[in-house]
This record gives C-alpha cells, structure tokens and sequence, in this order.
C-alpha cells in the first residue's frame, strides 16, 4: 500500500495548476471582475451565476451554495475522486514526479474509478487500430457510404471491435477481469465472460474533459442478432442521462458562439462538425432530458440577464417522422428550463444531418441550422398542422389545442406577439384569441421559478405541491378513464403486459397533465419489468408533475386482487387504447365525407384503406 503524498508536492502541485483551466473543462467561466472568473455552479442548479473563481489564489467559491475549496477538492466533488487520485492526476497533467512518505509508490490503481477510465482509454486505442485490419472491411465500407473518409473517423475516435480479441488484449496490460466487467467492456453470462461490442462500428463517449466514459457501437454483421445500437451499460463514470456524445470537441465553440445544436446520433454530429456545425452534440441511447440540460446550461453559460453579448440558442434537429415528433414534443415540456432561446431545425425531405451532407453538402448542413424556427412557433404549427383550417369547427378546435401552447410562454412581450401570430395563422380576431389564451392560462398550474430552474432544492420541495394532481384532475370520463389507465400501468405494469403499455403510451390523451405523465412512461419503457419503473416514470417528468406520478402510482386501483386484478388492469388499458381507435376512425370517416372520390381518388382510397386497418385493429383489440 503507498504512502502518503509528500505535503510539499501537493503544495508544487497545486501551484503549477491553473484551477481556472480545470474549472473550465466543466464550466463556461466569464470575467467577474478584477482577479476573478465566475459561471454557473456545477454543485446547486441556478439561473443567474454566482460560482466564483480565483486563479491568483486557486480558490472557487459559490456564493449561493457556499460550495468552497482549491482544484483537488473541486475534481474529487465532480468527479467523485479521492484526495490522492485528484493530486496523482494534476501531476500527471503537468509532468511532475511524486514523493510518497515511508518510501511508498504511486498507486498505479488510482481507485476504481481510474481504472475504469484507463480501461476504456486502452480500449479506444485497441478499437481504432483494429479499423485497419481486414476484419474491419464492414466498417470502413459503412463510413464511406455515410462519407466518412480515414481522417474524419481518426478527428472522431472511430474505431472497430473484432468478434473476438478485447479481453484478451486488455488483460495484457494488467487489468483484471473484474475491472473489465466493471468497465461495462465486458460483460457476464452463465458462460462465463464475453466481449460486449463484437464485430461493431465503435465510437468513444468522452466527457468534458476528453476522458471516454463508455462507447456506443454500431451493428455491422447479418449474424448479430444484437440491437442496432449498443452502449456501454451504467458503470462508475458512464451515466447516459448525464452525457452527451461529441461535446469534448464543442465545448470550446459553444462556450464562444453560445449556441449549442442537439442531433440525434454519433454520424449526425461527425457530418454536422465535417460540415463547419462545430457545436454538435447528441445524446447517447436516451431522450435528452433534465440532466443533459444541466450539462448544457453550464457550457452554455446560459445565465438569465446575462450581461454577455447576445442570447444564447439551443438549436434541436429533429426527423420528421412520428419518432422525431414524439422527441420535438419531450424537447418542448422541457424548453423552459433554458435561459437561452430555443430553436427546432427540420431538414427537407426528411433527411437527418448525415444524410442531408451526403446528397447535398456541407453547405446545405449549415443551412439547416440558419433555417431554425423557434420552438414555440414551431410546436403552434404542428398543433394547427393536425386540424383542417378550413372549417369553422377545424379552426375552433385548432384554437383550443393551441392556446395552451401559447399560454405557456412566460415571456410577456413574446406571449404578446404569438397571440397575434396565432390570430394571424387561424383567420380570427386577435382579441378572441387572446381570451383562449387567458382561460387556458387560468387552467395551467404555474410552475415556479425554482422548479423551471430544473433544481429541487429543499426549499423548493413544498412549492411542488402547487403542481398537478389527483384531487384537482377533471371528473369527466374521459379524464378518468386516462387517470384509471395510467394508476394501472404505473402500479401494475407487468399484469397488463409491455405490449399493450407501449401502445396505450402512444395515445392521444385529452388532458395535458396526464399526456406528461403518458409521455414519461413512454420514455421508461428500457426498465418496463424493474422494480426501477415507477421511479423512472418520476424521473423522466418536468419536476412539476412528479408528484402526480407519485399519486398516480400509490393510489388505491378500484379492484381486488388476484385475477380481477389482471383483468381490471388489462380492461382499462384496452378501453384507453380502444377510445384512441375510435377517435381516429372518427376523424378518418369526417375526411372521407369531405373527400371528392372522383376529383381525389387516390386520397379517398388511402382513406378507406385506413379506415378498414383501424377497424381491424379494433376487432382484436376486442378479441383479445
């Protein structure tokens, strides 16, 4: 065992270490002053930066939180580090040799966070000397197709993982077989261990400061019977709700131009970067949710009055397809939670960012991105976008989904203006929009300032109370069949079967309390059969709805238990999924009637051809 470091290294140390480089690799740091650096804190959430760094002294101090101390306290508390790791790997950066007491040695472990973080570096390297191999003929093909030439997937880290060979290789160099299941490079069966990616396209997944934290890897092979996409699973230092693939390499343009774009995968963000779009980053495997907006936030240096030239953009790209509405609408119940303006970007054609640099060029990716909406506009026009604007009952209809959208701006000016771009969009008077605007206002409990901070600070915790839940839901049946249907899936969801939970997720639901909640479950469908589910649920919801998933989820269900259980639970689920069907045969049955079959005989037959799919899916759903 070493002993301890000598008290005048750590002091060398400490002094050839600029904190403000360190600090910097986790926050967007502005002047503050003579002598001093400030942002937003990585320890408490807040909006308006009061986290405080001194180089000259080597000190960081928050004044909101009193989070205090120098560059080792600072990397053990971000890191979750101990004291002698956060000395061994300051004086690695700046080449200094450590003395031990008693004669002792560097421990070459470090804990078992920093082997897993040496362990996965190892593995990186193994992955791109492997891309050269003949093995790897699948994988360089896959990147030309995409065009991907050998510099650009040596810029990204790209790299390929033969069928068999990583274990081995990394055993080699010292690391354990514990380690490596550790890591998540390796993982265990009843046969005993196996390589986790094999014969796959490898990215590395790297934090801030460059360390890779885990990898997503892409299926090559017609014999991998695997998912399309594989990550590294939750280890020590990879948590996929809290990273974000490519921001080692945007951080600094972020940082400089305060503006960040979210994509959709690893070659949507290397063609966006190829292209000049150096501020992209995508989310590894997960929605992106609270904790990457966190992450964000504090690169971003999205601060409210910020004194900084400019406002900072937050640019979402999303596919045009029903997976791609589904994530533009998670991307909205979250947009109030950035300081900075939020924008969407729809390529044409539906292409994503890879797809569209391929057929059209750099130049038509950086176009994408100047061609961004507002997320507000854009999340109006795709509520209009589903009703017929030429009806007085469509436009009506489309006034009554919209105006909670736009009662949602907190913005009084903005607020102002979208009413007026509403009245314009539907062909009505300014003034009864403006009306529909203030009842949907009435009706939406306001989410408080520390909440919308995405913080749940202790003193915030009573002020959740003001949020929805089960005693100030409607009575109507239509509210409680969603309310009865959504108690049995949070509390019985194995009873009712994954199946049926994934389609009830996918229903319209009339009450927008109760669509967040739907929408969170929809997103914890990866933990459906754990006993993790209903916290999952919490954790997926704005802040402001989680007590009603805690309610939704302890609520007594109205049935026995035992079979009538299974079938009180099944029979819920079924009528929520039936009512959705009805509504859609519905509106397909007004569609036909207004459809001319002579003058549009392809839409009328589409039509009909829809119309007989629903009723179909009808009949078994009865059936079953």
């Amino acid at each position: 065992m070493p002993g301890l470091i000598r008290r005048n290294d750590i002091d060398e140390v400490r002094s050839r270490i600029n904190i403000a480089d360190i600090v910097g690799d986790y926050v967007t740091l502005k002047g503050a002053g003579v002598g001093s650096l400030k942002g937003l804190c990585p320890f408490h959430d807040e909006r308006s930066p009061s986290f405080h760094v001194r180089p000259q002294v080597g000190r960081y101090h928050c004044f909101g939180c009193g989070e205090d101390g120098d560059v080792f306290s600072f990397l053990q508390k971000m890191d979750h580090t101990s004291f002698t790791e956060a000395v061994e790997r300051m004086a690695a950066r700046v080449g200094y040799e450590l003395h031990y007491e008693d004669g002792g040695q560097a421990n070459s472990d470090h804990g078992n966070r920093a082997r897993i973080l040496a362990a996965n570096q190892s593995a990186a390297e193994y992955f791109v000397s492997q891309l050269v191999t003949p093995d790897a003929e699948p994988a360089r093909v896959f990147l030309g197709k995409r065009g991907f030439d050998p510099s650009a997937a040596e810029r990204f880290g790209v790299g390929f993982a033969p069928k068999t060979g990583l274990t081995k290789h990394l055993k080699t160099l010292g690391y354990t077989e514990a380690e490596l299941v550790a890591s998540g490079l390796v993982g265990q069966g009843d046969r005993g261990t196996y390589d986790r990616f094999r014969g796959r396209l490898v990215w590395p997944i790297r934090d801030v400061t460059g360390q890779t934290l885990g990898f997503g890897a892409r299926k090559l092979l017609d014999d991998d019977q695997g998912p399309k996409y594989l990550n590294t699973p939750e280890t020590a230092v990879y948590h996929k709700s809290q990273v974000l693939y490519g921001l080692d390499l945007a951080k600094r343009d972020i940082s400089r131009g305060r503006q960040v774009v979210v994509v959709e995968g690893y070659t949507d963000v290397m063609a966006c970067h190829l292209a000049g779009v150096t501020t992209a980053v995508a989310t590894c495997g997960t929605a992106f949710g609270v904790d990457h907006i966190k992450v964000v936030r504090r690169v971003l240096g999205d601060v409210e009055n910020s004194d900084t030239t400019g406002t900072g953009e937050v640019v979402f790209t999303f596919d045009p397809d029903e997976a791609g509405q589904k994530a533009a609408s998670r991307a909205f119940t979250e947009e109030q939670r950035f300081a900075a303006q939020t924008f969407v970007a729809v390529a044409p054609d539906g292409l994503d960012p890879c797809d569209l640099r391929l057929e059209r060029g750099d130049d038509a990716v950086r176009r994408l991105v100047q061609s961004k909406k507002p997320m507000f506009e854009f999340m109006i026009r795709r509520v209009l976008a589903g009703h017929n604007l030429d009806t007085v009952e469509g436009r009506v209809a489309a006034l009554r989904a919209s105006a909670p959208v736009v009662a949602g701006i907190r913005d009084q000016a903005l607020n102002v203006g979208y009413v007026r771009n509403l009245a314009g969009w539907l062909g009505m008077d300014p003034d009864e929009v403006g009306r529909a605007v203030s009842a949907a206002r009435a009706r939406t409990p306001e989410i408080p300032r520390e909440v919308r901070s995405f913080g749940e600070p202790e003193a915030a915790a009573p002020v959740l109370e003001q949020g929805p839940s089960l005693v100030n839901l409607p009575i109507d049946p239509s509210t409680r069949l969603e309310r009865d249907a959504l108690m049995a899936i949070l509390q019985q969801p194995t009873l009712i079967g994954r199946g049926l939970v994934e389609r009830a997720s996918q229903v319209a639901f009339a009450n927008p309390s109760l669509a967040v909640v739907r929408d969170g479950v929809m997103a914890s469908m990866d933990l459906f059969d754990s006993a993790e589910w209903l916290a999952r649920v919490i954790d997926e919801v704005p802040a402001p709805f989680a007590m009603l998933v805690k309610e939704l989820g302890l609520a007594p269900l109205p049935e026995r238990e035992g079979r009538e259980l299974t079938l009180y639970c099944q029979a819920v689920t079924t009528d929520l999924i039936a009512r959705d069907l009805l509504r859609r045969k519905a509106e397909l049955l007004g569609q036909s009637q207004r459809t001319d079959a002579a003058a549009e005989p392809e839409k009328y037959r589409a039509l009909q051809v829809e119309l007989v799919r629903i009723e179909a899916e009808r009949r078994a759903l009865r059936s079953e």
